[in-house]
């Protein structure tokens, strides 16, 4: 119980701090951060959380540092969607589906593959995905 205490102090925390920065950086279209935007499934509301997504052909690769049971991702499975925004333009998430640790960590650069192998990072989601923007 202490231990799930602890993480829901973290991720309030990383909510309301980290995430407003990271937000305008991935609003920027600069640095590695895009913007997951979804519904609330509860709530109805819409909501954008910066995460570090890995461009491949079919959409992008999802590392679910929290596991499966954060906000964002439980938004997006109940929704069967959501929009990436990714260096200023938007994609339609289609479908979601598993993917394997190797699949997923091979598609970040190697800065990023070396800390995700390390820490033993072993949950990613291919996210496939539909242009909705053209780029400017």
């Amino acid at each position: 119980m202490a231990q799930r205490t602890a993480r829901s102090r973290l991720l309030w925390l990383l909510n309301k701090t980290l995430n407003r920065v990271t937000s305008q950086i991935a609003r920027s279209g600069r640095g590695p951060f895009s913007l997951i935007r979804h519904v609330g499934r509860k709530s109805g509301r819409i909501y954008e959380t910066p995460v570090i997504l890995a461009k491949v052909p079919e959409g992008f690769i999802a590392e679910l540092t929290y596991g499966e049971n954060v906000n964002w991702y439980r938004n997006v499975v109940a929704a069967c969607g959501c929009v990436v925004v990714h260096h200023r333009v938007e994609y339609r998430v289609t479908t979601i589906e598993l993917c394997s640790a190797e699949r997923g960590r091979s598609a970040y650069p190697a800065p990023f593959r070396l800390v995700l192998k390390a820490a033993g990072r072993n949950e990613f989601r291919l996210l496939r995905t539909d242009q909705l923007q053209p780029p400017s």
